[in-house]
């Protein structure tokens, strides 16, 4: 393994690792009146956007950060369209 892997690995776990707290409070809590709905559907779009980018270059830390983190991102993001409606009066 490179050099440069070795350093795309710490990154990707640090900013995969730093997504969790959120994910898992917003499973924990349902809680999802603090998440913009716009911007929580461009992150997720981005992220699989960088899936696909770290795919085409064989980029494994890509690959793996985005995988882990698309499939958090998503989780969140449904929970948001489920959750996040307004009570009916």
């Amino acid at each position: 393994m490179q050099a440069g892997d070795l350093i795309g690995f710490g990154a990707a776990f640090l900013t995969t690792a730093s997504f969790v707290p959120q994910a898992w409070l917003t499973f924990r809590t349902r809680d999802v009146s603090g998440i913009s709905l716009g911007m929580y559907s461009a992150f997720t779009l981005g992220v699989a956007l960088w899936l696909l980018y770290g795919l085409s270059l064989g980029a494994w830390p890509v690959v793996v950060a985005n995988a882990i983190t698309l499939a958090l991102a998503v989780s969140i993001l449904v929970m948001k369209l489920r959750f996040g409606r307004a009570p009916s009066a």
